[in-house]
């Protein structure tokens, strides 16, 4: 007899350690199950801890994620726009999930969401962690009626939103890394995915992936170490479900100005949260690598550098700071 990974989860406390026995008397399964179940969410990066004599607890309180809690952050006009929301227990990835959507009609403003992924992706192919629960994993479907070539700049209003709904949910001091991740105190602590689908000429769509470090297990070893929302927070981070809302509001307010202006409508705010401006930086494209001095983005979001005597533009590179 199986049991629902949510049911066990919400049996499951950090105040009091249960025993298998107990479990299994409290959800009427056998003990074996109950043990199969939750060496399969341990197994998912489920926040389970397991002491010999005193039996299992959480190390912290497990929220699920909640449609209504999200929808409850957006205005009236936001929820009439909003298009399918989702959430799902375990996907490949939320942004995988909405390019297939998008090719098969989802509607603009569609949302995926998930407790945790078996093929998260970052920037440039690599994997994205996905531990269950205890991060943020979600993507918006944004169709646009222009061509590809309006979307310059799309990652960092993207950037901005996020660092806009960081601080509706009381986390400050968060900045930009030019393209797509935001920073803490020189700590990775969430990071933005745009892919492009459609028509190069228009019409096109855009499924923006954002990740959100809230609660990064210990055991998660990285290099160089990032930070999440519970150290920032005291060990209090906010809600998922209110801080999912808050992205997604913001987002949809970003992208009304981006529809409207492009990223120069944003080219000022960015520069405000610029964490590259001034640094001494190396640059690496596909023609090798260069040291420079990073000096903001244009209009179009790209970066500027300069080399010596020459400023060059650069669209997309791996850019890092020099000594960091």
């Amino acid at each position: 007899m199986s049991i629902e990974p949510r049911v066990l989860l919400a049996a499951l406390s950090p105040e009091r350690a249960l025993s298998g026995s107990e479990l299994a008397r409290r959800l009427g399964v056998t003990r074996a199950a109950v043990w199969k179940q939750i060496e399969a969410l341990r197994g998912l990066g489920a926040p389970i801890e397991a002491a010999a004599g005193r039996g299992y607890r959480l190390r912290f309180p497990f929220e699920p994620l909640a449609a209504a809690a999200i929808r409850a952050e957006l205005d009236a006009v936001q929820r009439r726009r909003l298009g399918d929301l989702e959430l799902h227990w375990q996907i490949d990835s939320t942004s995988s999930a909405l390019l297939r959507a998008a090719a098969a009609g989802a509607p603009d403003l569609a949302v995926c969401v998930a407790e945790t992924q078996s093929a998260g992706r970052g920037r440039r192919g690599r994997g994205w962690a996905s531990p269950l629960g205890g991060n943020v994993y979600f993507s918006l479907l944004k169709r646009f009626e222009r061509g590809m070539g309006a979307l310059a700049g799309l990652s960092l209003v993207a950037g901005i939103a996020l660092r806009r709904a960081l601080a509706d949910c009381g986390v400050a001091g968060a900045g930009l890394k030019w393209p797509n991740d935001v920073l803490v105190d020189g700590r990775k602590l969430a990071g933005v995915l745009v892919e492009l689908g459609g028509e190069f000429l228009g019409p096109c769509f855009a499924v923006i992936g954002i990740g959100i470090n809230v609660r990064l297990p210990q055991e998660f070893a990285f290099d160089p170490p990032p930070t999440d929302l519970a150290r920032l927070c005291g060990d209090r981070p906010p809600s998922r479900n209110r801080l999912i809302g808050r992205l997604l509001a913001r987002l949809i307010e970003a992208l009304n100005g981006f529809v409207a202006g492009g990223f120069a409508a944003f080219r000022d705010e960015y520069a405000r949260h610029d964490l590259l401006a001034g640094r001494a930086v190396r640059v690496q494209t596909a023609a090798g690598a260069r040291s420079g001095i990073a000096e903001g983005v244009d209009g179009r979001g790209a970066l500027r550098v300069r080399h010596g005597g020459e400023l060059v533009v650069y669209d997309s590179a791996e850019v890092t700071v020099r000594g960091a």
